[in-house]
């Protein structure tokens, strides 16, 4: 299935002390105020290169002019020999600590038709074009492709195990107080350990797949050898794999008195004090799909579908997309009971984002929504389908210039 390499990595040559000075989170996270914060941290941090600030094309030249004067004056240096890399993240999330390990390495990236590597996601022209020309300018990867793949004998979770018997090769903390720790592979046995895991199993895009577009764009543009890019890899079963759900926040539509006689009849209506209250308890319902709804200064409401409810799709909608909450949202919810496209809607991945908004009085309303499980995820890339836009949020985020992909061709 995908077939990996091990690569020499370009990495920065700062103790891990300074680390967070030069690292960022992949460029799709980084809002404007932290992108200046990141500016202004170090002059050689990676958000130059990822999300530089010039107007236009610029920006792209500079990004390139940046990364190739870091390179020439030793701030970014190749290891001394082609390895792997073994990611450890540890995190706090819902009162638990949590950790995910995974691999970084050089891959070949393939058509969707080849079955070896699945997306589940509709890519943008704009963030497509926007990621190419970061890259011809650099000729590099900077921000790991996310992929989970299939480990059914924990062979894979096991090499990843082996690994951590070592001293890391770099540890730090970021911004966000997630732990990282890195060991660089290099051993035969060790390397063939993870290419015979990873090469009898399909893997699944979790994050990145306008970089996954980008790759096979420069692939047809440049050569087959051009196909090589840079992926992350985690265990599909591993307890470390967390998505978060995505909130949606309402610029117009009903209020929540009037949303509730909209939804009457075909769902289960519980009132609750306040948005995070309703949300945990949206959060816990088994019922096929469910939801929490808040409005400024109004309290806030359950709702859980009934079975009636599923009669609001569309009656050709594919099993793997009837299955999301968000799906029947967008389908059902938004378009058919409340009157609105998705013009009338804002995303943010936390909840205390739509806490604020609410405490603000910037929105009608806001969703509050259930992480979709990571086997919907996969229903869906086997199905040949997309998600909606805002389906999933992977957390953590993978650091971006922690190791760096130089290309082949």
């Amino acid at each position: 299935m995908p077939e990996i390499q091990p690569f020499a990595g370009i990495r920065y040559g700062v103790p891990d002390a300074d680390l967070p000075k030069v690292l960022a989170p992949p460029y799709d996270v980084i809002p404007p105020s932290y992108q200046d914060e990141l500016y202004a941290r170090d002059p050689r941090n990676i958000v130059r290169v990822v999300l530089n600030r010039e107007a236009g094309d610029a920006a792209y030249r500079e990004a390139g002019r940046s990364y190739r004067s870091w390179l020439d004056s030793g701030v970014l240096a190749a290891d001394d020999a082609p390895g792997l890399y073994v990611l450890e993240q540890v995190f706090e999330a819902a009162g638990r600590t949590h950790t995910r390990l995974g691999l970084l390495a050089r891959f070949r990236a393939t058509d969707k038709s080849a079955g070896e590597v699945l997306p589940h996601e509709h890519t943008r022209a704009a963030a497509k074009e926007d990621r190419y020309k970061v890259l011809r300018e650099t000729r590099a990867n900077f921000s790991p492709i996310f992929l989970m793949s299939e480990d059914p004998d924990h062979a894979f979770a096991g090499a990843l195990e082996s690994a951590r018997s070592a001293s890391p090769t770099a540890s730090y903390t970021d911004d966000g107080g997630i732990a990282h720790r890195m060991w660089r592979v290099t051993d035969a046995s060790a390397l063939g350990a993870f290419q015979r895991a990873l090469g009898r199993s399909k893997s699944y895009i979790a994050d990145g797949h306008h970089r996954y577009a980008t790759a096979l764009r420069y692939r047809d543009e440049v050569a087959a050898d051009g196909a090589w890019t840079f992926g992350y890899f985690t265990p599909l079963d591993s307890p470390g794999l967390l998505v978060l759900p995505y909130h949606r926040l309402l610029g117009a539509g009903p209020t929540l008195a009037e949303a509730r006689a909209k939804l009457a009849g075909a769902f289960l209506l519980n009132d609750a004090p306040d948005a995070a209250s309703a949300a945990r308890d949206a959060a816990q319902s088994t019922m096929p799909y469910a939801f929490a709804l808040a409005e400024p200064g109004h309290g806030a409401l359950v709702a859980e579908a009934l079975p009636e409810a599923e009669d609001l799709l569309p009656a050709d909608a594919p099993p793997s997309l009837r299955a999301l909450d968000t799906y029947f949202l967008h389908q059902a919810v938004l378009p058919r009971l409340f009157g609105l496209d998705d013009s009338a809607v804002r995303y943010v991945h936390s909840q205390a984002e739509a806490e604020h908004a609410l405490a603000l009085g910037n929105c009608r309303l806001a969703l509050l929504l259930r992480a979709t499980p990571v086997r919907q995820i996969v229903d869906v890339a086997e199905a040949g389908e997309s998600m909606p836009a805002k389906s999933t949020f992977f957390h953590p985020k993978l650091p971006s210039g922690l190791v760096i992909h130089p290309l082949i061709a």
